[in-house]
C-alpha cells in the first residue's frame, strides 16, 4: 500500500522525522545526510531518507498552512513516524527576538481552522516535553538567541479586512506567528507520537508583507542553525 499524499510506503521512512515546509528545504537537509535517497515527491510532499552520525533520519516537506500540512503529518504516522521535529519560519512579535534569532515552542495557539474541526476548543496544542528540553539543550551549544514559549498559528498570509490578531496575541505572552504547528502538535497527541518545533525568525509579523524580505543572511545562517540543532537532537531520541 502507498499513502495516498504523501505516497510513501508504510515502513519505508524512520521514526525519527523532520519536517519543513519548503521541498528544497528538504533537500537542503538531505545532502546533510549520508547516502541520502529521495524516496517520493508528491505534490508539496518530498521525503528523503539518508543517515546523520549513523542515525537514520527522514525529511519530509508539508507545504504552507495547516490542512495540507495535516495531512502530510497524519501520513508520516502512518508511514512510521514516531518522534517529529519542525523546523520552521516565523514572524517575531518582539524586538527582543530579531530576524537571525529562533523561537523554540513550547506550545501553539490555535488561531488556525484545522483543529478546530479535530478536536474541542479547550484543547492544548503543545510539545512533548522531553523533545522540547532535549532540543533546547542543543540550541544552548549555539551562539543563537532564541526565545523559548508559545507560537501562534495562523492560517492565512497576506490581510484582507479583517486585521491580523497579532497584537492580542503579543499582549497575552505569544512570541510570534508561523501557519503549521498547532495541527502537528494537536495530531501528534491524537495519535500517540512526539513532536517538537523550532523557528528561525525571518521578519516581524507586524511588518507590511510587502516589505517582507526572508533571504538575508541572517536568516540563512538561523536556518542553518535550527537544521543543525535538529539534526543533533535527533541523536539524543
Amino acid at each position: 500500500m502507498i499513502l495516498p499524499n504523501i505516497k510513501v510506503k508504510p515502513g519505508a521512512i524512520s521514526e525519527h522525522v523532520i519536517v519543513v515546509g519548503d521541498p528544497e528545504r528538504a533537500k537542503v537537509i538531505g545532502d546533510q545526510l549520508d547516502n541520502a535517497e529521495e524516496i517520493a515527491y508528491s505534490r508539496e510532499y518530498r521525503t528523503i531518507n539518508g543517515w546523520y552520525k549513523g542515525k537514520k533520519i527522514t525529511v519530509t516537506s508539508h507545504g504552507v498552512g495547516s490542512p495540507g500540512a495535516a495531512v502530510c503529518f497524519e501520513e508520516l504516522i502512518k508511514a512510521g513516524a514516531k518522534k517529529i521535529i519542525r523546523v520552521g519560519t516565523a514572524g517575531s512579535y518582539t524586538d527582543e527576538l530579531p530576524p537571525g534569532s529562533m523561537i523554540i515552542a513550547d506550545s501553539a495557539v490555535r488561531a488556525e481552522g484545522l483543529t478546530k474541526q479535530m478536536v474541542p476548543d479547550g484543547v492544548p496544542a503543545v510539545a512533548d516535553f522531553n523533545m522540547l528540553l532535549k532540543l533546547e539543550e542543543q540550541a544552548k551549544k549555539t551562539n543563537f538567541k532564541y526565545g523559548l514559549g508559545t507560537i501562534v498559528t495562523l492560517d492565512a498570509f497576506y490581510a484582507g479586512p479583517v486585521q491580523f490578531p497579532h497584537m492580542l496575541y503579543k499582549e497575552s505572552g505569544a512570541l510570534g506567528a508561523e501557519m503549521e504547528l498547532a495541527a502537528l502538535y494537536v495530531i501528534a497527541r491524537l495519535r500517540g507520537v512526539s513532536a517538537v518545533g523550532i523557528f528561525a525568525l525571518d521578519g516581524y509579523a507586524f511588518s507590511d508583507m510587502n516589505d517582507y524580505n526572508p533571504h538575508k543572511d541572517s536568516v540563512k545562517e538561523a536556518v542553518q542553525a535550527e537544521i543543525d540543532i535538529a539534526l543533533e537532537t535527533m541523536l539524543t531520541l
